[in-house]
């Protein structure tokens, strides 16, 4: 665990700060191929439940896409009983920290959130690990809703793959979400709230700068 989190206090964990600093976070520095549209539009909100790494970064990212209505940090993959963030720090509760994305279709596809996700929001590459988050609660994962969702982020991975994108195998777990439970309010646009926070400074705004430099059209204050 890299930052120890208490209700009422945030602070860095000592020893960790100084693993942290020497492994930043690994946003991908290529440029991926925009998704091919297998989706089709509804009418009304959608939402998409994403993992990759702690959840500050996602939530961060995904608040400034045009189109996202709500980005709310929260556990996935595991049970109701175990989804606080001690328990699932451990490591041993079958959750990923994760981000619900709430967006309207008919201002942003599904297909481009899945390209943010892919391209700037993390690295898909690292094994149960985000730069100098270890352990599989920081799993890269995508927990589908329905099998419309399942086969536009399948078909993204093979044509990624195909292209050959990155130079190693995406190790993206594509999966049916069962629940997603939020996080402790702490948790909640916490980037936002703590832009000086040392961990945030280093491995997340880079993350939302990228969005800002590679996506433009997709970029809001």
């Amino acid at each position: 665990m890299h930052r120890l989190a208490v209700p009422g206090a945030l602070a860095l964990v000592v020893a960790s700060s100084f693993a942290a600093l020497s492994h930043r976070s690994s946003t991908p520095g290529v440029t991926v191929p925009a998704p091919v549209t297998v989706s089709r539009p509804s009418a009304g909100l959608q939402t998409l439940v994403l993992a990759g790494g702690c959840f500050w970064g996602i939530e961060a990212v995904y608040e400034h896409v045009k189109g996202v209505k709500d980005a709310v940090s929260g556990y996935a993959g595991g049970t109701k009983a175990q989804a606080d963030y001690e328990t699932v720090s451990t490591g041993a509760t079958g959750h990923a920290e994760s981000v619900r994305v709430t967006f309207d279709p008919s201002q942003v596809s599904l297909e481009t959130l899945l390209q943010v996700f892919f391209s700037v929001a993390h690295d898909p590459t690292q094994l149960n690990r985000q730069g100098p988050d270890v352990g599989p609660q920081y799993r890269s994962a995508i927990f589908f809703a329905d099998e419309e969702q399942a086969k536009a982020a399948r078909a993204y991975i093979d044509q990624l793959t195909k292209a050959k994108a990155y130079p190693r195998p995406i190790v993206t777990q594509v999966v049916k979400l069962d629940a997603f439970y939020p996080a402790e309010e702490y948790h909640q646009d916490f980037a936002e709230k703590n832009p000086t926070y040392p961990y945030i400074v280093y491995h997340d705004k880079p993350k939302v700068e990228n969005l800002k430099a590679r996506f433009p059209e997709l970029y809001r204050d």
